[in-house]
């Protein structure tokens, strides 16, 4: 057996050996990505692990993580709209970094700081690809500075690749049921964000991609979760309107 099967057939034990997860924990997650993340904690070791899908037309990407607070720092890249997990995937290609010191925080200026908040003093990210065809993107996080072992890197891209073959086949030997389907379901969910993207377009007369950028621009002025950006959108709590670009949106009735 060659090494690269021994690490995908240890990677595949130690997902199934994972337990499932409460239906209250697990309700908006996929179960064999989950198990994977929260596997490959204990595998590298990492701070955090997490599995974003990402498509390259733009919508709302889709993260399951090893745990809520590594969610949590994952998906505010894409509040940022910068990081390694949005570099790797634009760039196909992996993006080590050994240190989120000066550099890094030159290249992802609001990003690093929120990562450092949380403990986090290196990151790499894996892209899950095939050929022509972006998936999303490994994200593995550790609380220490430092660049990764040879044998811990095949780890890591063992896990890229079980988890680039959980998104292709809509299986895995860890899961009882379909995770793609689940994820479609989790893409659906995030509908309300798309509906806010195209209020917000109409609202400022500009593209759909300038359109997010205004609301992933209020998320971080306000510190608070796109999605709840988008909801205050779609219920009217919030507009947006042309010339007040510094300002942020207006409140109905002020």
């Amino acid at each position: 057996m060659s090494v690269r099967s021994e690490r995908l057939a240890t990677v595949r034990a130690l997902i199934a050996a994972e337990p499932e997860q409460p239906p209250s924990e697990a309700a908006d997650r996929v179960d064999g990505l989950s198990r994977l993340c929260r596997a490959a904690i204990h595998a590298l070791p990492a701070w955090g692990t997490a599995v974003t899908v990402m498509t390259a037309e733009g919508m709302q990407p889709v993260a399951v993580a090893s745990d809520l607070r590594t969610q949590a720092l994952e998906e505010q890249q894409f509040s940022f709209g910068e990081g390694p997990c949005v570099d790797a995937f634009a760039g196909r290609r992996p993006v080590l970094e050994p240190d989120l010191g000066a550099a890094a925080s030159a290249r992802w200026p609001a990003y690093t700081p929120a990562a450092h908040e949380q403990g986090v003093r290196a990151v790499f990210a894996f892209p899950l690809q095939i050929g022509a065809a972006r998936l999303g993107v490994l994200d593995v996080y550790l609380d220490r500075p430092g660049t990764m072992s040879s044998a811990t890197l095949g780890r890591a891209l063992a896990f890229s690749e079980v988890a680039l073959w959980i998104l292709l086949d809509g299986q895995a030997e860890s899961a009882a049921d379909r995770p793609v389907e689940r994820l479609e379901a989790a893409v659906d969910s995030r509908s309300e964000l798309f509906q806010a993207q195209g209020m917000v377009m109409v609202q400022l007369g500009t593209s759909l991609s300038e359109a997010m950028s205004q609301l992933r621009a209020r998320a971080y002025a306000d510190h608070r979760r796109l999605g709840d950006i988008a909801a205050d959108v779609v219920a009217r709590r919030l507009q947006f309107q042309p010339g007040m670009a510094g300002d942020g949106p207006d409140r109905p009735g002020h």
